[in-house]
């Protein structure tokens, strides 16, 4: 018989492999190329806050159902290494993590057309991006976390196509999100081992790309990088120290809490960017994201 406490703890373990706290993250990136599209302004277009909610549900689906997928494939290395992770501990099926991960696919397909075929384009290929990486990608060392980023950057486009023709003036924002997993990536490579030092200075490296890049877009007409300069502040202290210490001594705790600090900290660079395409209250309006994205942290799993 299955009891209300059972439902309760199965219902749980499910969300356990949603990763809400790094769904919020995901949904930064609709609202960075939300702005960069130029959707916001001092006029309400309704059509366009329309296409920012099927976009959100859409993004929704598509990482959840990407991370729900790389549990199901990681089921036997984490019956070793995380036994206690939903699946290998019993508290949520392969079968059902299947059945979960392939109707949020397919719901974040069916919202992302709702705004246009770009979108639904957009969200195949990163569908197909996130399934390549839970089965093959992350375990190659060089494609792997390029593999990752595109996922990422691929949001961040997926967030442009509320306006699809701002798709082939913003393209380039794509590079920067896909440096910046690929850094995460990177270094979460001895999350369960343990690193090395040169996997750790190549992620830091990165970083300083990533920043050095944010600072580039102020060459751009439309963007007031010196609205960003707090932001990009707050973005380094949240990443760096963290990065650095795991490079330092590369144990699996510190890289663990480098790629936390790497995952919550996308919400900062997110609003960062965005603010030099919008002002500084649409930063802050992303930045709120943090905070339910921090407090989700302390609930689920963030890797």
């Amino acid at each position: 018989m299955i009891t209300t406490t059972t439902k309760s703890q199965s219902v749980w373990a499910y969300l356990q492999l949603l990763r809400p706290a790094n769904i919020i993250t995901a949904w930064a990136d609709i609202f960075l190329g939300f702005a960069a599209a130029g959707a916001v302004s001092t006029e309400i277009n309704e059509a366009n806050f329309i296409a920012l909610g099927w976009l959100i549900l859409a993004t929704t689906g598509l990482y959840g159902g990407g991370v729900v997928l790389n549990d199901v494939c990681d089921a036997e290395l984490d019956a070793v290494e995380r036994p206690e992770r939903p699946i290998p501990s019993g508290r949520a099926s392969k079968e059902g993590a299947i059945a979960l991960g392939v109707a949020l696919l397919s719901t974040a397909i069916i919202a992302a057309a709702m705004v246009s075929k770009l979108s639904a384009v957009l969200a195949i290929t990163i569908a197909a991006a996130a399934f390549i990486y839970d089965k093959w990608g992350k375990h190659q060392t060089f494609l792997g976390p390029l593999n990752m980023g595109a996922c990422r950057g691929g949001n961040l486009l997926l967030g442009v196509s509320a306006v699809p023709m701002a798709l082939s003036d913003r393209w380039f924002l794509a590079l920067i999100p896909i440096v910046y997993i690929a850094a995460i990536t990177a270094i979460s490579q001895g999350e369960v081992r343990g690193g090395d030092k040169t996997t750790g200075i190549v992620a830091i490296a990165l970083i300083a790309l990533v920043i050095g890049s944010i600072l580039g877009l102020g060459f751009l007409p439309q963007y007031d990088v010196l609205i960003t300069l707090p932001f990009l502040v707050l973005f380094a202290f949240l990443v760096l120290p963290a990065f650095v210490k795991a490079a330092v001594t590369p144990q699996a705790k510190l890289i663990q809490l480098a790629v936390k600090a790497g995952v919550l900290a996308l919400i900062v660079l997110d609003a960062t960017i965005a603010a030099g395409f919008t002002n500084w209250l649409y930063g802050l309006c992303l930045l709120a994201l943090l905070p339910l994205s921090r407090l989700l942290s302390r609930l689920f799993a963030v890797t």
